[in-house]
């Protein structure tokens, strides 16, 4: 897949799948920029991939002030996008009953609001024919204990999506969801112990977690002339996790 002299912005793109996807774009001839909320994990992940294709943003896409830095960006810098991978997200795990109203919010506005206004406001600034992918989760469908907010937010996030899909295909922007399952990334292994990851990967059909370089090969296919005729999809990364629950 040859990406040479695209544009793609990719929102929380300084760690995991984010990280992981910049550097597939990058080797494939792609100018990026990655946002973060966080000046240091830019840092540390331009250090990383160390490249004049890279470009680096603080910007809180939790809030509008924040997506308004994202928007003055890209229109500043006379470019259309070929590709805008929506992959910023929390997630808190807690029973209903212990939910606060902080850690609520703090989802929806991340996984939900950020997303929908990110899109919204940079709509204008798509080439013809890009490509849009927002990053859900297999929580949407799953209906795991302590995730009823999480998995809200992603479900959510999916059907603002698939009418997307529907109304900038005029356009002919195609725009899809991924879900991934469990992947073996920092923020995972500072969630889980041990002994959990062990149990995770065995919920799983392959019997392992998933890689971040698996889940950026779905992404910049989905982006590719390759998926030119698909649109308003999800594609599951998850290891037969969903399926695998049903043996």
């Amino acid at each position: 897949m040859d990406f040479t002299n695209k544009n793609v912005v990719i929102t929380g793109g300084s760690t995991g799948i984010g990280l992981a996807t910049a550097k597939a774009f990058i080797s494939a001839g792609a100018n990026v920029w990655i946002t973060s909320r966080s000046a240091g994990n830019l840092q540390k992940a331009a250090a990383e991939i160390s490249s004049p294709k890279l470009k680096t943003l603080v910007s809180d896409t939790a809030n509008l002030a924040g997506i308004a830095v994202l928007e003055k960006a890209v229109a500043e810098s006379g470019n259309t996008l070929d590709v805008l991978f929506l992959n910023a997200g929390i997630a808190m795990f807690a029973p209903i009953e212990q939910v606060s109203e902080a850690d609520f919010d703090a989802q929806f506005n991340t996984n939900v609001k950020g997303h929908f206004f990110t899109l919204q406001k940079l709509i204008p600034h798509l080439a013809n024919g890009a490509a849009v992918v927002f990053t859900s989760s297999g929580n949407a469908t799953a209906a795991s204990l302590g995730s009823s907010v999480y998995s809200s937010t992603k479900g959510a996030l999916n059907k603002i999506a698939q009418i997307a899909a529907n109304e900038l295909a005029e356009r002919k922007i195609r725009v899809n969801i991924i879900s991934p399952g469990p992947i073996a990334t920092a923020a995972l292994e500072k969630a889980l112990p041990a002994e959990a990851k062990v149990h995770v990967a065995a919920a799983t059909a392959l019997q392992r977690l998933g890689e971040p370089n698996e889940i950026a090969k779905t992404v910049l296919f989905l982006a590719s002339d390759d998926a030119s005729f698909i649109t308003g999809t999800e594609i599951k990364i998850d290891g037969g996790y969903l399926n695998y629950a049903m043996k």
